[in-house]
This record gives structure tokens, C-alpha cells and sequence, in this order.
């Protein structure tokens, strides 16, 4: 059994809680801009004093409408600044914030309402007001729904105008460590969400370690950075809960089809992403370059950026020669990469998902260093890290100050420490199933631990597949490579309880019009009409080629199908962090997999 624990850097206070630090900052930094929110084409400054009176104001109006202490109240809506005011408003008022994504189904909504016990909700438009107005029994504990487009801060801020300074000051101190701060319902890729119990005490000791661990992201006067993840995901919620809390100036992206403009206009220091982000900005500018004919110096330049990323982790570093092919290319490529999304990122943190280690090399080389980590909803996201002065690309890190990962004896990642949630709201089986008798959090994932202490993921336990002649195949390493190929949006990996390994393909549509115009294919050609087509097929069996490489023959991907539609989180398949619900997959195209096997 391979045990690790990083000592703690800090300790949360007996009577902290989170929305302790908006006030703090009012007073100690009043003028300082903590927040940047968008009106039309500009970028308005939001100062701590600013931020602290709206946040009071609204806190003030639900308590005014009758919002109690450990009440839950719902929030639903896109990635914006008042997503956050919300968020520490409710606090303030030492209710529970329920966040639900913005995309969620009316079934998803009314079991959320209903499992949680929501007194209230604010939801971003109309369209969400209607859809919870349709919700009947559901929807019974609602006393009043508040949409934000319709005004819903001003109405809230308005009706708390009776409550006092002080009224206001004592219900924030009723939350401590141990209070209650939010349920967050798992997306999930199997069954219904379990509603995690996070505490202030759990929020607070990630955020406050985290920050000690990422310093040189958060410690820089003109840091800023960017939200464009859902703040419904804890992965999202824990930094902005840490932007807050250092000061860093924050901004909201509601819609990521804008978010390249965003970034050039908002000039972040950091980011924060899940790996399909990545992989799209790498793909894009490969494909961009080869649009324009200039595909021989991307390829070159990326190999280039991968090789120096790798020699920065030898003794001798980078050679003469490919320190002068680097910075050659840096005036030629990296600088453009880089200038797309403001100019200033240095660093990125991905989780949610395994990053390939050519990406992570590549973005290194580029000038962008990405701390792969590693989180769920249940460990308040930051479990283990990848720390500036202290990363090895391929491994999801060290475990965060204060925690212990333990690997069972069937391989399954255990943690603990005080960023584990206490348990499932209403639901004391699953939170028996998921403990140790000695306190450890089953993960679920599967993984190692070196001697220095970082944790790699092999796989999950749910996901492992075991094939009819008995080998167990992890299917993520094989779908991380086959996505390298820029034509491929998702891979599925399958073949549980059958005679080999598969694979269902489905195509990313950018690059797919681009390799249609450069292969003389229909420009309106989709990925149904192209299925059979020659050069598609082997264009996408070097992908799979390329993915059988790292594993053994009997692990090796020996078909495929390339599937009509890729995969959307409106059509059930991803979940709102873009994973893959393979349970879903299957189902859906059971004929696909059947046409493989032949049964």
C-alpha cells in the first residue's frame, strides 16, 4: 500500500467563514479593483468596496425575504460577474448556495429543487423562470424564483433596504467553519446526482492552500484571470473563491464562443481549464497554419516547443542549438499562440480530465506552463497539484498541502484531509459506501505514487475494461491519444466482456471542413457521408495507430466507427465539465458497437 501526505500551510481560523473576505477586502483595500465585469465591448473595474456594498445589498434582500440561516437557495445561470454576487450574497445571509448548471434539463432542475429543499432561486432568464414554473410539486419548498435579466438584483437590493448594518453583520457571523456553504449535485456520467456537502471550513482550507501552493499565479499585483468554466463546477468555484480571498482581479466569459476576443481584450496573467480547452487551442492554431500554408513551420515549431519542454526536465537543459531554433520560433509562432489570448498568460491549471503529455510539453515550450491537478466535487477539487517550482508533466502532482493520498490494494486513490466533504446530502448509504472505516475518500480512480509523491491516474474503476478473454484495459490512455489527432472530437474506447478492443470516433467539425477542402471532399459532406470514405479511414487509423503504441497487442484498439454527430452536453452524452457519459454512449449507439462485434 503507497501512502503520501504533504504537511498543512495553514489553518482555518474557529470563526471564519467565506464571505468574511469580501468585507475584509472593503476595508483593507477599498479602491483596489477585485473585479472586472463586461458592459458591451469594455471592461469596467469593480472595486472591493464596490463589490461589498452589492453583495451586502443582495444578502440584505433575501433576508428581507425571508431567507434563514441553512436555508438552500438555488442558482442558476452562465458564467457572469452576478453569478458571483449571488454566490457571496447568499453566504452573507448564512443561507446554502445550490448551484445548478445553466444547460440543466426541467428533470434535472425538479430533482435538485427537491432533494436539496431550495427555499428560493435565482435563475439567469426568463426561459429558466418558465421552466421551473413548470415544475409543480417539485418546486413546492420555492417561495420565490428571481431572474437576473429581469432586473433581479436591483428588486433584492431594493427590498433589503430595511435591514441594518448590523442585522446584516450578525447573520454573516452565524457561518463558521463547520457550517454548511453549499450542496453540489455531481454532474455524474452514471445515475442521479448526489448532492455533496461542502462546508466553509472545506472551501477555505483548499483555497487557502492552494493559494499558498500557487503563489506565484496569485501573489502578482496585476494578476487577473478569466472565468469561463461553469461556476456550477467546484473545479471554477474553488478559484473564484481564491480570487476573492488574494484579491486577484476576476472576470466572467458567459459564452466560450467569444472567448478567444475575451482573452485578447481581457488579458488574464492565469487560467483555469479542462483539457478539451486545450486541445482546441492546439488544434485550432495547427490547423489555422496549415490553412495558410505555413503547416511545415507550425509542425516544426511544435516539435521544437516539445523537445525544449522535455530538455528542461534533463541535467544539462536545453542545448545551444535548440535554444536558437526556440527563440526563432517564438518570434514566428509562440508569440502569435500566445498574443491570441491576451499576452500575458504564464500559467495555466487543468483539471477535470488527463491531460496528454505532449500538450503539456507543448504548451511549456510555448511559454505557457499548464499544472496538470486532480479534484472532485466530494474532495472540493484540489486533491494533488502541479506547483510551478515543483512539476512533472504526466503526473497530476503532489497532494495539496494538508491532504494524504493513499493507493489501495486494488489500485483505487484514497484521500483525506480537511477538504473532504463531510458526506451526501440525505443520503447516509452513499456516504458510508464512499469512506474507509479509517476516514479515507474513495475516489474511485485508479493510480500510483512515486517515491517523491506524485500521484498519476491509470484509470477508473467504474471505466476499467475487462475483455472476454480476461485482460483489463484502461481505455483513457489509448482515447488521450487517439484525441491528439486534430480531426478526432471524442474517442470511446470499448470492448467489455468482448474479444477485443474498439473504438467509436467522432470528428471535430472545424478541422473536418478544412481536411474536406484540402482532400477535394463536399464542402457539405458530414461525418455520416464521410464514414467509409478511404482517406478519411486511414487519416483516422494513424490516430489509432499512434494510440496503440503505448499499450501491449492485446490492449490495442483493432476497430473503429466513425460516428455521425459528436457528442453535446445537450444531447445527454457530456456531462457540463465535458466528460464523456460513456454509459450513454453505449446506449445510444448500441448499433454502432454492434456492427463492430457483429452481435
Amino acid at each position: 500500500m503507497q501512502e503520501y501526505s504533504v504537511p498543512p500551510l495553514v489553518t482555518v481560523p474557529p470563526d471564519a467563514n467565506l464571505a468574511d473576505a469580501v468585507f475584509t477586502n472593503a476595508v483593507e483595500a477599498p479602491d483596489t479593483a477585485v473585479l472586472t465585469r463586461r458592459a458591451g465591448d469594455q471592461w469596467v473595474p469593480v472595486t472591493a468596496k464596490e463589490f461589498a456594498a452589492t453583495v451586502g445589498e443582495t444578502a440584505a434582500g433575501l433576508i428581507a425575504a425571508g431567507v434563514q440561516p441553512g436555508d438552500r437557495v438555488a442558482l442558476q445561470s452562465r458564467t457572469r460577474y452576478e453569478w458571483t454576487v449571488v454566490d457571496y450574497a447568499i453566504w452573507t445571509a448564512g443561507a446554502v448556495t445550490v448551484p445548478v448548471y445553466e444547460t440543466s434539463s426541467a428533470d434535472q432542475i425538479a430533482w435538485i429543487l427537491a432533494d436539496s429543499g431550495a427555499v428560493a432561486m435565482v435563475v439567469e432568464t426568463p426561459a429558466h423562470a418558465a421552466t421551473v414554473a413548470t415544475l409543480g410539486e417539485d418546486a413546492a419548498g420555492l417561495r420565490n424564483t428571481y431572474v437576473l435579466d429581469d432586473g433581479a438584483l436591483d428588486r433584492l437590493r431594493e427590498a433589503g433596504r430595511g435591514v441594518t448594518e448590523e442585522e446584516l453583520t450578525a447573520r454573516r457571523r452565524t457561518a463558521r467553519p463547520d457550517t454548511l456553504a453549499t450542496i453540489v449535485y455531481t454532474s455524474g456520467t452514471t445515475g442521479r446526482p448526489k448532492g455533496c456537502e461542502l462546508t466553509h471550513g472545506n472551501v477555505l482550507f483548499d483555497v487557502l492552500s492552494v493559494s499558498e501552493d500557487l503563489r506565484p499565479l496569485f501573489a502578482p499585483e496585476d494578476a487577473a484571470t478569466l472565468l469561463f468554466l461553469p461556476l456550477a463546477h467546484v473545479f471554477a468555484r474553488l478559484i473564484q473563491c481564491a480570487c476573492v480571498l488574494n484579491r486577484v482581479r476576476m472576470g466572467h466569459a458567459a459564452d466560450v464562443k467569444n472567448l478567444v476576443d475575451d482573452l485578447g481584450s481581457f488579458r488574464p496573467t492565469f487560467l483555469l481549464a479542462v483539457p478539451r480547452i486545450f486541445e482546441k487551442v492546439h488544434a485550432g492554431a495547427r490547423q489555422a497554419a496549415h490553412d495558410a500554408g505555413k503547416g511545415k513551420i507550425f509542425d516544426a515549431a511544435e516539435a521544437t516547443a516539445i523537445a525544449y519542454s522535455e530538455a528542461l526536465d534533463t541535467p544539462s537543459g536545453p542545448g545551444l542549438l535548440l535554444r536558437a531554433r526556440h527563440a526563432l520560433f517564438d518570434r514566428l509562432v509562440y508569440s502569435k499562440i500566445r498574443a491570441r489570448i491576451g499576452g500575458r498568460v504564464q500559467y495555466a491549471v487543468s483539471g477535470g480530465g488527463p491531460l496528454s503529455v505532449r500538450l503539456s510539453h507543448f504548451f511549456r515550450g510555448i511559454g505557457i506552463t499548464v499544472l496538470e491537478g486532480y479534484g472532485l466535487t466530494e474532495t472540493t477539487a484540489g486533491t494533488t497539484l502541479n506547483l510551478p517550482d515543483r512539476q512533472r508533466i504526466g503526473s497530476i502532482g503532489r497532494p495539496v498541502a494538508g491532504l494524504t493520498v493513499r493507493i489501495d490494494a486494488d489500485g483505487e486513490i484514497l484521500v483525506k484531509g480537511d477538504s473532504v466533504f463531510r458526506g451526501y446530502w440525505h443520503n447516509d448509504a452513499a456516504t458510508a459506501d464512499v469512506f474507509t472505516p479509517d476516514g479515507f475518500f474513495r475516489t474511485g480512480d485508479l493510480g500510483s505514487i512515486d517515491a517523491d509523491g506524485y500521484v498519476t491516474i491509470t484509470g477508473r474503476k467504474k471505466d476499467l475494461i475487462v475483455t472476454a478473454g480476461g485482460k483489463n484495459v484502461a481505455p483513457a490512455v489509448l482515447e488521450d491519444r487517439v484525441r491528439h489527432n486534430p480531426l478526432v472530437s471524442q474517442a470511446v474506447v470499448i470492448g467489455d466482456n468482448r474479444p477485443f478492443i474498439a473504438a467509436l470516433l467522432t470528428l471535430d467539425e472545424e478541422a473536418l471542413g478544412s481536411w474536406k477542402a484540402a482532400h477535394g471532399k463536399a464542402a457539405d459532406a458530414s461525418p455520416g457521408d464521410l464514414a467509409d470514405d478511404p482517406e478519411l479511414q486511414a487519416e483516422l487509423q494513424k490516430a489509432v495507430d499512434h494510440a496503440n503504441e503505448a499499450v501491449s497487442r492485446a490492449e490495442a484498439i483493432r476497430a473503429f466507427r466513425i460516428l455521425h454527430t459528436d457528442f453535446t452536453e445537450q444531447d445527454g452524452t457530456l456531462t457540463p465539465s465535458l466528460k464523456v457519459k460513456r454509459p450513454v454512449v453505449l446506449e445510444r449507439f448500441a448499433g454502432a458497437v454492434r456492427d463492430i462485434y457483429g452481435s
